[in-house]
Parts: structure tokens; C-alpha cells; sequence
């Protein structure tokens, strides 16, 4: 038995880490392993030289033509690799991977890896995903936004956290604020801008570092020089190494719209850092978090709550240690063998149908 895993590219995210994560724990297994990137073929992460990479294509998006092109090339793969279970993550990529599998009848895994409500076609997705004998999601709150048929073939497995992870910093901590993710609306760095601005104007010394890249990099500088704090945010780009470049911060903040699970908030809480979180849909941030036990929630969208946070945290170095600690427990709960482990089992009963 084979899996072969099907994503945009590698170049650098949430879904590419734990792919990354669970293809390398495969081979240890002794299941053969795929990766089919629909569009590119960077790779961002360490892999096992066991493990096949294949490009499907160069861009994302394109014409009909190209579509269809891509289409073509990804059925090739699946003739050619027929012992093997289909492990797609997100409805495009699906929708390609279940395209190209028409009549080959490969077994099927899909991971659902965001909010549900955000996707634009959700009767589409839903026709997809019925394709699958397996779909995987991060929490029981995204689960239940389908279909009973789709809720009845599902199964909720969390991130893993990588093992190897930098030791919990015991030490002062340095005055900044940290965040790691794409520059996209998702994420809403806007709304960190903002309420950094309101906490800086009690703590001024601290400096804000984003680490990620993405399209919203120039309105986001915009918006910084707009609030006059472009002085003391520093735009990091994406870092391999980010977890040792953010191990001694003060504080850690994801300021998502939505999320699946973070990855980035896992890692950091993993890390011990005391870190503050919207609570936003699908639930992944409150399944991490127990507030006020191993980090803070505040409310979506709400600058001056995410202010008050950081203050909290910044004005009782205590606490805001206390809260790390704790948070650092979420590394043998959320451990990659054990969540590997679970995979393989789903990856199991689907190739026995």
C-alpha cells in the first residue's frame, strides 16, 4: 500500500507542514509515499529521499486549457500508481484530485482544512467530498457544518507538532510581539496593527515581527505608516528557522478570522511561549487554549480586547510565564507519532474499504 498526497505546492504553510509531517512518518512505517503538487514544485520542508515528488503544473489558477492540462497530467500519475490511497487537502485541490481519478476508482482520504462557511461553493464541495470514504477534519465544530452523509464518514485528527522543537525559554524575555502566517485577509494582521498601535502607546518599547509572506505586504506597511508604527514592526518574511528566531519573544498572537487548527499557534504554545488567540471559527484556538489557564482568547475583531490582552501579558512577566509552561504540555498531546498513528489507521480501514 501507497498514499500519494495531493497539494497546491510545498512552498511554505500550514497544510505543506503537516504533510510534510505525516509523509515522513509514513516511510518509517514502510508505506510508499507521493507528494503531487497541482501547481509548482518548491519545496519548503525537510523529506525523506524516499518519498516522490511530482508538479502537475507551474501556476495555480489558468486557463480552461491549462486546467484541463493539469487534469491530464495528475491522471497519468494515478494510472501509474495504482495501489495507492488518494490523500487530498482542501476542496480545489479535490475537486482536481477527484477529476483526474474519474472511473480509476483510487480509495480516498480528503482533509478538510479550513472553515467550512468560507468556501464559495459549498454544494460543489459537498459533491466532491462524497467521493471520499474518509474526510478528515481538524475539529468537531468544522464536522458538524455538513452533511450527515459527509458527518457520518468523517473523523476529527488534530495538527501534529513536530518533534525536535526548540526547549521552552526560561530566561527574561525580550520585548516583542510576534505573529507567523501568510499576509492574507484570513489572517487579519490589520486588526493586529491596530491593536498593537493601542498597546504600544502604555508599553512603547516593544517592537511588533511578523513572520510570512504574502499578496496584502504593501497595504499592510500602508496600514503600519497609517497608524505611525512603521518603526517598530518589522516585516520578517518566511523563515524556516522561525521557531528559534521567536523563542525568546514575549508574547505570540494569531489574529485569524478563521483557522483550521495553527500550526504556527501550536508550535508556539510547544515552544512555551504565552500566546494570545481569536477565537475564531472552526474552534482549533479553543480546542489549544484554555483561557487564561495556557494563553488567552479574545474576540474576533476586536482591537481593543487584543490590546488589553497584550497588556495583561506585558505588565505581569509572571503570569504571562505561568501561562507558557503550561501551554508547552500540548506537545505530547498533539505529538506527530501520535497523530501519525491515527492517520495511517484512516489511511487503513479506507484500502480495506
Amino acid at each position: 500500500m501507497k498514499v500519494i498526497f495531493v497539494i497546491v505546492s510545498m512552498a511554505g504553510g500550514g497544510a505543506e507542514r503537516v504533510i510534510s509531517i505525516l509523509a515522513n512518518r509514513f516511510i518509517e512505517k514502510g508505506i510508499g509515499v507521493t507528494i503531487l503538487m497541482t501547481a509548482g514544485d518548491t519545496v519548503a520542508y525537510q523529506l525523506d529521499r524516499k518519498i516522490r515528488l511530482v508538479s502537475a503544473g507551474t501556476v495555480s489558477g489558468g486557463s480552461m486549457k491549462k486546467r484541463l492540462a493539469r487534469i491530464g497530467r495528475m491522471r497519468a500519475l494515478f494510472r501509474e500508481e495504482r495501489d495507492s490511497v488518494i490523500i487530498s487537502f482542501g476542496p480545489g485541490t479535490s475537486f482536481f484530485a477527484v477529476a483526474a481519478d474519474l472511473f480509476l476508482q483510487h480509495p480516498f482520504l480528503i482533509s478538510e482544512r479550513n472553515d467550512p462557511a468560507a468556501c464559495p461553493h459549498p454544494f460543489l464541495r459537498n459533491l466532491v467530498y462524497r467521493r471520499a470514504g474518509r474526510v478528515i477534519f481538524q475539529t468537531e465544530e468544522a464536522k458538524d457544518c455538513f452533511p450527515k452523509t459527509l458527518r457520518d464518514r468523517g473523523r476529527v485528527i488534530p495538527n501534529p507538532i513536530a518533534e525536535g522543537l526548540p526547549k521552552p525559554w526560561d530566561g527574561e524575555r525580550e520585548k516583542t510581539v510576534v505573529a507567523v502566517g501568510r499576509l492574507e485577509a484570513q489572517k487579519n494582521y490589520e486588526l493586529l496593527l491596530e491593536a498593537f498601535a493601542r498597546f504600544r502607546r502604555k508599553f512603547p518599547d516593544y517592537t511588533l515581527h511578523i513572520y510570512g509572506k504574502g499578496t496584502l505586504l504593501e497595504e499592510l506597511k500602508e496600514k503600519a505608516r497609517g497608524l505611525e508604527i512603521s518603526d517598530c514592526v518589522v516585516w520578517e518574511g518566511f523563515r524556516k528557522d522561525v521557531l528559534s528566531e521567536i523563542r525568546k519573544a514575549g508574547i505570540y498572537v494569531l489574529s485569524s478570522d478563521y483557522e483550521g487548527i495553527s500550526n504556527a499557534l501550536l508550535e508556539a504554545m510547544a515552544i512555551g511561549l504565552p500566546v494570545i488567540s481569536t477565537d475564531c471559527p472552526i474552534g482549533g484556538s479553543r480546542m489549544c487554549i484554555r483561557d487564561r489557564e495556557n494563553g488567552l482568547l479574545v474576540p474576533c475583531g476586536d482591537p481593543d480586547a487584543l490590546a488589553e490582552a497584550m497588556e495583561r501579558l506585558a505588565a505581569d512577566p509572571e503570569m504571562a510565564q505561568r501561562l507558557g509552561r503550561r501551554a508547552a504540555g500540548l506537545r505530547e498531546t498533539y505529538s506527530e507519532s501520535a497523530v501519525a498513528e491515527r492517520w495511517i489507521e484512516q489511511v487503513k480501514e479506507v484500502w480495506r474499504g
